[in-house]
């Protein structure tokens, strides 16, 4: 069994789904973008830990859907339980396109994970403390990258406000306890709680790209014989 899944249309009948389910919530770039709405999330199956957000995007972008790791997500400061990201579309695009059905290969997976990964960690996210505003590195973070030197005693007015958000694996919104943040805490609470019931779930549905593959098979098969 693959590792990784989604939660498809799994629904927590315990919790009020129009506040505590994520899904559905609007997500927002830089100048207040609507980038689209989360759709899903992909979770480890032994752990239930979420390791990415899935957007739809509702049809701007070719592959209709992207991913974000979860510690990338913030509360909107301007539209109540939304969530904003910093990446612009172009950003967006840059990605490899995300296919549901790699994720019942553990092959398939690990490869466009690691391609993922590679095309955000090749253009790192900079933000400036308390603002979480993307902004051009410093000289000094460009020569510690091994670009360029640095004249003895210069030294960029703005560094002491830097710090670069790195890819991290583990999941964590780091917000507020209200409003978003309490939400993204209870849903994930719950997936936590209620994995082996999903994992079951999840995995007796197969995704539709996953039944047009098998249909197209059954139907070349009788074409040869």
């Amino acid at each position: 069994m693959a590792h990784y899944g989604t939660l498809r249309d799994y629904r927590f009948n315990d919790v009020d789904e129009a506040t505590d389910d994520i899904r559905g919530s609007k997500v927002y770039g830089p100048d207040d973008e609507k980038l689209g709405k989360i759709d899903d999330v992909i979770f480890d199956y032994s752990t239930g830990q979420i390791q990415y957000v899935v957007i739809d995007t509702g049809g701007w972008l070719s592959s209709k859907k992207f991913l974000v790791p979860p510690q990338t997500l913030r509360p909107s400061l301007d539209h109540e339980d939304d969530f904003r990201v910093y990446l612009t579309k172009e950003q967006i695009e840059s990605f490899p396109p995300y296919n549901e059905a790699d994720l019942e290969s553990d092959e398939k997976w690990a490869d466009y994970d690691g391609r993922y990964r590679s095309q955000w960690e090749a253009d790192p996210i900079m933000h400036r403390v308390a603002t979480d505003r993307n902004i051009t590195p410093t000289t000094q973070q460009q020569i510690d990258a091994g670009s360029g030197t640095l004249a003895s005693g210069e030294r960029d007015e703005d560094e002491a406000d830097l710090e670069v958000t790195p890819m991290r694996t583990e999941a964590s919104l780091g917000v507020d306890p209200s409003g978003p943040s309490r939400r993204w805490d209870t849903f994930e609470d719950r997936l936590r709680q209620r994995r082996q019931e999903i994992v079951s779930f999840s995995t007796s549905k197969a995704s539709p790209d996953s039944e047009t593959a098998s249909e197209r098979e059954r139907a070349e098969r009788r074409k040869a014989s």
